[in-house]
């Protein structure tokens, strides 16, 4: 895991280059988990539905559309700079949760397919539509999956989707207004490694599928883990496709034809793509432990101290690995943000080769949640962001100015 260029150019250069902190995205990377999750769903009518809550960059989803990978979006927001990056309506999946009609109506407009998470909005959904709009439904399967419970998204307690145990309700809407619904969808939660937690959801869905006549597509959400340091073996992707495709194919030979089956990974496509450089500004040998501080904090990676989640962090300036030291890496925001969480989410201590200040300090799997959850807390500047792609090292952001942080405030004497 631990890795000192991209494509060929060192992560120093870069951090010269271009500064720090810095958000870094390997093109290649990317390809490469869109060509494996191709290939574990080989003999299956795949559409990649990417969720890009993960990572908006515009430069991003134009790689993505590129490749032939869809959108699925959860704001009008993201629906828009899918628009910007060239994305068709028809090409882009709005799954919002608990927003205001004006928000559906907005995506229909722009011709997005629908995907509708509670009873209220189905509702309205008819009202309006009818039979005219396509839509999906967003089922809650009462599964418990994820990494941690704060991505967990499809259990009986879970916010998203409709309960799969309100069928009746919902097909007393549906025919009502003959709402057409083509697809059915469920999203289990973040960082599963098995497939029998997806088979367990997908079962729920294919049951509960029988009493809508007119699919086209199942949709199985997304959630597969990504390996997080060099000893994590991460998803074993062919097996997920074999046992979900396998059960897939078995429900379509049941159902009486042949549908598409929809996936939408968002960290899977780009986590392992993404590395944040930082500087280390300090070394502090405090009697009790040593700490490294760099120039970023939870301001520009809120992961390990929103979900206690482990990062492998390792000097990008020093590959000599014969003086080491036990570093607690933190931040520079007047807050506690530590970065070293370890596996069981504990602040903690990493070992990395000997630091001294103006080393450049790397984060890998940062390309998923890393910049879209970043905020400008204790008024400081957002990063910039670089692509690498075929060997050349494009900015793709520019790093925020005080312009930035006082565009839209009015100032009142």
């Amino acid at each position: 895991m631990a890795y000192y260029s991209i494509q060929g150019i060192p992560l120093t250069t870069l951090a010269k280059q271009f500064g720090t902190p810095l958000y870094v995205y390997n093109a290649d990377k990317i390809r490469e988990k869109i060509s494996v999750l191709r290939s574990a769903f080989d003999d299956i009518s795949l559409s990649i539905k990417y969720a890009c809550k993960a990572n908006t960059n515009i430069s991003v989803l134009k790689l993505m559309l590129a490749e032939g990978v869809d959108l699925d979006v959860v704001s009008p927001q993201e629906l828009e700079l899918g628009l910007l990056a060239g994305y068709r309506g028809d090409q882009i999946t709005f799954t919002p949760s608990g927003v205001e009609f004006e928000e559906i109506e907005f995506a229909v407009s722009k011709g997005a397919i629908v995907n509708l998470d509670n009873l209220s909005v189905l509702e309205k959904f008819g009202q309006q539509y009818g039979s005219s709009v396509p839509c999906l439904l967003r089922i809650k399967p009462h599964v418990f999956g994820g990494g941690n419970a704060k991505i967990m998204t499809a259990h009986p307690e879970s916010k998203f989707g409709i309960s799969i145990h309100q069928k009746a309700e919902i097909l007393d809407l549906v025919n009502q207004y003959q709402i057409k619904v083509i697809g059915l969808h469920q999203h289990t939660g973040s960082d599963i490694k098995d497939g029998k937690t997806f088979e367990q959801a997908a079962s729920a869905l294919f049951e509960f599928a029988k009493d809508f006549p007119d699919l086209e597509l199942m949709d199985l959400g997304g959630g597969f883990k990504v390996p997080y340091s060099p000893e994590d073996p991460g998803v074993n992707m062919q097996e997920i496709g074999q046992i979900m495709g396998n059960a897939f194919l078995k429900f379509c030979a049941h159902y009486g034809k042949e549908l598409k089956l929809w996936v939408e990974p968002g960290k899977f496509l780009v986590s392992e793509a993404g590395t944040l450089l930082t500087t280390a500004t300090v070394v502090k040998r405090d009697p009790i432990k040593t700490f490294v501080g760099i120039n970023s904090g939870l301001n520009h990676l809120i992961r390990p101290m929103m979900y206690g989640s482990y990062h492998y962090i390792f000097n990008a300036s020093n590959e000599e690995d014969a003086q080491q030291d036990a570093y607690r890496v933190v931040g520079n925001i007047c807050e506690t943000d530590t970065f070293s969480f370890d596996f069981e989410g504990n602040q903690n201590e990493r070992i990395l080769n000997e630091v001294k200040e103006g080393d450049v300090i790397a984060f890998a799997n940062a390309g998923a949640y890393g910049f879209t959850m970043a905020s400008h807390y204790n008024s400081r500047f957002l990063p910039a962001e670089v692509l690498v792609d075929h060997s050349e090292a494009k900015l793709v952001r520019k790093r925020d100015t005080l312009e930035d942080l006082v565009r839209n405030q009015i100032f009142c004497d």
